[in-house]
């Protein structure tokens, strides 16, 4: 299939190509649309299969299920079977910035801090769980911590810099902040 497609773009072959296209491809570029495509573009796409056609060209199959809630599970194939490359529930390995943002609503919306933590690069991941630790070590002893409080606000600077911001309503004080 990579050799077809490369002899096509060399030959700038709208028929060929057209007949290689998915049917939602199809539908986003016409047959005669794709043919001026090809002719505007004719050094580009002949560089395009030059590299497909280099030593150093790597062929990648790959396998994309849809499930029921949108998202995706990404299989590749490799030693003649399909392996799970990525998938949403499973964080990690994102091939694309919109899998990875996939990734992250997925686990943001499971409330999943192992997950969110797995979509993280490592040094924001590092960072936020920095952040965390050095919340529980500055709350370790909150009645011994300096509150300001003004009617149904209150505010405390912790150890480690961080501040946070209270709230009572109803009665009920509540974390309305953290800095």
């Amino acid at each position: 299939m990579v050799d077809a497609y490369a002899r096509a773009l060399d030959r700038g072959d709208a028929d060929a190509l057209y007949d290689m296209m998915s049917a939602a491809s199809r539908r986003a570029v016409s047959r005669p649309e794709l043919g001026r495509i090809l002719a505007g573009q004719r050094q580009e796409l002949a560089r395009h299969a030059r590299a497909l056609r280099s030593p150093d060209a790597v062929t990648r199959t790959e396998a994309q299920l849809v499930l029921g809630e949108g998202e995706i599970v990404t299989l590749e194939l490799g030693d003649g079977s399909f392996r799970v490359a990525a998938a949403d529930a499973l964080p990690g390995a994102a091939r694309t910035p919109a899998q990875a943002l996939g990734q992250l609503r997925q686990v943001l919306a499971r409330r999943s801090y192992a997950g969110l933590l797995r979509t993280l690069s490592p040094r924001t991941g590092s960072a936020l769980e920095r952040d965390l630790r050095s919340l529980v070590d500055g709350l370790a002893e909150p009645a011994a911590l300096d509150i300001e409080v003004v009617g149904d606000e209150a505010s405390v600077e912790l150890p480690g810099g961080h501040r946070v911001k209270l709230r009572r309503e109803d009665g009920v004080w509540y974390v309305d902040d953290l800095d």
